[in-house]
């Protein structure tokens, strides 16, 4: 190329480079000016119509907004108001999973899901009860709706970026049906036993009544309960069990056994300000943004901190200026499956104790992103909605559907559920008296709630509808019933007095932690499905070791991860025979560990990944792979291995059947043997060969999961928040892992959704944390900023008094009529 030419390109390279680096720039620029404007307004003014009076929202230093209004409606206006500036696409989200239109922003990934939530009827029941509340409590809602919807209407900058990313249209106006139908979804997640129902039909295929009892033992001290032979019952019904498999894939997720929480409370005498003291943190699953947001609402005759909902106008935990209170998960059994028997002849009809009966069938539509409508009928029976019918027709066992379909019943499926109105005077009791009267309204779930006012009263109480089931009835609501049978069906619910509680106890506390609530004297049956108590024992033994406590001590409480079942374990794993030196290494380390789920430890990891290939070693022969990974799944396999273990010998009921090679040992011991060697080889493929330089934290990630971009790897690495964590299933410090995820068996999903501190000596006094931050925008400083502090089991303080919630505010917005 000669001189001449270069010289005359070189005009036209600095151009080319100048329109590079101005559309760089631009991108840039455009990338500052979206992330700033995407951020909600923190102070100045606000016109929304619909307010009666001007509202303040003060947020602090960490963004938590304190609503002070001059009426219950404006306060409730100004939450909605809030909520919709923070958590939009979460509250877009929850709306969507409970009205089943997922599928409209997310495509044909998401319309199993939608099939399902359409079957069970969530959000049409959600707008049954809302026309059954009482005036106030509509009042609330509809306050709260508005407030969302004035907001949306006079924003003016882009919205969140998972709009954008996903193409999902503006937000539609909010309901109050859409509140009460999320609501009916959080039930959802604390009363899944009906996928324990699933699994004993399941085993049933494969097990004799012996190794189904003992696969799911009874709670601790107490016999099995009796019930007739479900392999008789179920064998002929192999093709309704594959059914329920099918459904349960397509369900949303929710855990049983290990979901759980943690409250106590102590009276004046346990308590160094000679008032109460109460602490609570209940397990959900990890998600970002958290599940909770924190918000304190102001007005004459309200004033209430703690715990909020996005998407409800109510704290579901917190105090006031004279109670405070917490809950824990009671796991009653309010959900059953019951086998409908179809009439071959007219599939319309179904068998019932009178003869034949139509089916209740309404048509849904389902609109898909990129594809056609997809039309479905929903059957129901007098038990409930098919959830059978859930499945595409492709996925059905097409000679069972003829013969038998699945019914689902649950409580919280009634249009007479009264639950939020509960809360929402909850917030408004001054007494203990007030408080239970509220709770009358408390439908679903059940929940242990316990109790503490100014005054230096305690006390517990478990509201909820519990069904009453007949005497005869052979199956105990453990497992799906004839539904033509009527002694399957319910008989009512316990009645409101009836069910337990406490005040002012004796011995000046009350703890619980999803252990077993009541004695052999107690008339009703709640549940089968209680957690083994090594938390309640823990927090009691720690509670027990002092004579009086403080908010520190409760803290240090609420941080502490000795793990009572891996002590109980580890005398077993202990006698074990090594087979190399690894193993001899793993073994003199565990002998000097004394259970601590510490993050910065390794023992923590032998244990786990030991007991994974453990139960591996004595359950998968006889499950198949297929329900062991689904029994990780909903189940703990905890009890059963220590059960193998207390019989080591040949005749043990499962290490004879055992995946281990043959040895010169009795069969437990080389199935030990063999399952610590296989541990081993799996965390040096992981973490490397050094075992000393493991760490349980860095296995132990807690994971809050992005909805729905935890399924997209490139997103998920910025919109998910992963920290190092301690605990496991069984600590107070709770941190439980699913052993079916093989590509990553130790990670955190399910922990303290939040934590919370009462001083009923001086409120002010009080503290909470969550898990991520106030807001969901990714581009915000508040999307994160709490977790590393959640972990480290650090507190923000509860601040009520305006003057102490300026002092290093965020600003104050002024939302004007």
């Amino acid at each position: 190329m000669s001189t001449a030419t270069t010289a005359s390109m070189k005009p036209l390279f600095k151009f080319i480079l100048s329109l590079l680096l101005a559309v760089v720039l631009l991108l840039v620029g455009v990338f500052f000016w979206y992330r700033g404007a995407t951020q909600p307004q923190l102070s100045g003014r606000m016109q929304l119509p619909g307010l009666e009076q001007p509202v303040d929202v003060v947020r602090d230093a960490e963004g938590v907004p304190h609503i002070y209004a001059k009426s219950a409606h404006d306060a409730y206006f100004a939450l909605g108001v809030v909520h919709a500036q923070d958590r939009l696409w979460q509250m877009e989200m929850n709306r969507r999973i409970a009205a089943g239109t997922l599928s409209e922003v997310l495509g044909p990934k998401a319309l199993d899901t939608d099939r399902f939530l359409r079957t069970l009827g969530v959000r049409r029941n959600a707008a049954a009860i809302v026309r059954h509340l009482a005036p106030d409590s509509r009042a609330a809602l509809e306050a709260y709706a508005d407030g969302v919807n004035r907001y949306l209407e006079q924003r003016s900058g882009p919205l969140p970026p998972e709009f954008l990313l996903t193409g999902a249209p503006a937000p539609a106006r909010w309901e109050p049906a859409d509140s009460i139908a999320w609501q009916t979804m959080m039930a959802w997640d604390l009363s899944a036993n009906w996928t324990q129902e699933l699994l004993r039909m399941r085993l049933a295929q494969r097990m004799d009544m012996q190794h189904i009892e003992a696969f799911l033992p009874p709670y601790p001290g107490d016999a099995p309960l009796k019930t007739r032979d479900l392999t008789e019952l179920y064998r002929s019904m192999a093709g309704a069990t594959e059914q329920l498999e099918k459904v349960s894939r397509i369900a949303p997720p929710s855990l049983v056994e290990g979901m759980g929480s943690n409250n106590w409370v102590v009276g004046g005498a346990r308590s160094k300000t000679g008032k109460p003291l109460l602490a609570n943190d209940p397990h959900l699953g990890l998600s970002a943004p958290a599940l909770w947001y924190f918000a304190h609402l102001s007005a004459p005759g309200l004033n209430v901190i703690g715990a909020t909902l996005p998407g409800l106008p109510l704290v579901v935990l917190g105090h006031n200026d004279r109670i405070a209170w917490g809950f824990t998960n009671t796991a009653p059994d309010v959900q059953d499956l019951f086998i409908e028997a179809v009439d071959e002849d007219n599939p319309a009809r179904y068998r019932t104790p009178e003869g034949w009966a139509n089916f209740n069938t309404r048509n849904e539509t389902i609109r898909v992103k990129g594809q056609p409508d997809v039309q479905m009928t929903v059957r129901e029976s007098r038990h409930g909605p098919i959830i059978s019918g859930a499945l595409p027709l492709v996925d059905r066992a097409p000679v069972d559907a003829r013969r038998n379909v699945i019914a689902f019943s649950w409580t919280a499926l009634r249009p007479d559920d009264m639950s939020f109105q509960a809360g929402l005077r909850l917030d408004r009791a001054h007494n203990w008296d007030e408080f239970v009267g509220a709770l009358r309204d408390f439908g679903a779930p059940e929940q242990n709630m316990v109790y503490a006012d100014v005054d230096g009263n305690i006390g517990f109480i478990a509201p909820g509808k519990v069904p009453v089931r007949r005497a005869d009835n052979d199956l105990k609501g453990l497992a799906p019933a004839p539904g033509w049978d009527e002694r399957y069906d319910w008989q009512g619910f316990i009645p409101f007095d009836e069910l337990p509680r406490e005040f002012n106890p004796k011995s000046q506390q009350v703890v619980t932690a999803n252990q077993k609530i009541v004695g052999p004297a107690y008339p009703h049956f709640l549940t089968s499905e209680w957690t083994l108590p090594y938390r309640a024992t823990r927090i009691t033994d720690l509670l027990d070791a002092k004579p009086q406590h403080d908010l520190d001590s409760f803290a240090a409480i609420q941080k502490d991860t000795l793990s009572l079942a891996a002590t109980q374990l580890l005398p077993f794993l202990l006698k074990t025979q090594p087979r190399s030196d690894a193993a001899r290494d793993a073994l003199a380390a565990l002998s000097k560990w004394h259970g601590e789920m510490a993050a910065d430890r390794f023992e923590p990891l032998i244990y786990n990944a030991w007991t994974r290939e453990l139960s591996r070693a004595l359950f998968a022969r006889p499950l198949g792979d297929a329900l062991m990974k689904d029994f990780w799944d909903h189940r703990n396999v905890h009890q059963p291995m220590v059960d193998a273990m207390k019989t080591m010998d040949a005749g043990n009921l499962w290490c004879s059947g055992a995946q281990a090679p043959k040895g010169n040992l009795p069969r437990c011991a080389e199935v030990l043997s063999a399952s610590l060697d296989a541990a081993l080889a799996d965390m040096q493929k992981r973490y490397g060969a050094d075992m000393h330089a493991w760490r349980w934290g860095e296995a132990h990630i807690a994971l809050s999961e992005h909805r729905p971009f935890d399924k997209v790897p490139a997103l998920a690495k910025y919109f998910d928040i992963a920290v190092p964590s301690p605990g496991d299933t069984y600590t107070v410090d709770v941190g439980r892992n699913n052993f079916r995820d093989d590509a990553a068996p130790f990670v955190n999903h399910h922990a303290p959704s939040l934590r919370a501190l009462y001083d009923l000596s001086n409120l002010e006094n009080s503290r909470f944390m969550h898990s991520t931050g106030q807001s969901g925008n990714l581009f915000s400083p508040l999307y994160r900023n709490l977790s590393q502090r959640w972990v480290d089991v650090q507190y923000l303080p509860m601040r009520t008094v305006r003057a102490e919630v300026e002092r290093g505010g965020l600003g104050t917005l002024t939302l004007a009529p």
